[in-house]
């Protein structure tokens, strides 16, 4: 940030404010003090709308039921299988 007085603010106007629209923070000091702080302008995005799934998205009547066989899978099977019958699965490895 580079502050500049305002007796020079009105001379360079024009390059101040060509500096600050290219993405500097420029202060203007009266005295020395810092008084303002002129920064770009950003256009203000539109605010976000919701709803663009509504009348889209339905739930069966069981959508909530307990699902017994996968909290069997999830709690009650080995993370390593040791079943020779059974084949390992590989995640997120590099096929071999």
């Amino acid at each position: 940030m580079k502050m500049i007085n305002i007796q020079a603010a009105k001379t360079h106007l024009s390059r101040i404010v060509e500096r600050a629209a290219a993405g500097e923070e420029i202060i203007l000091a009266k005295a020395g003090k810092p008084l303002v702080k002129i920064i770009p302008y950003v256009v203000a995005r539109k605010p976000r709308v919701g709803g663009q799934l509504k009348g889209n998205i339905h739930e069966t009547s069981d959508a909530w039921e307990p699902d017994t066989a996968l909290e069997t899978e999830m709690t009650q099977t080995s993370l390593y299988p040791t079943d020779s019958d059974q084949p390992a699965q590989r995640v997120a490895e590099d096929p071999k």
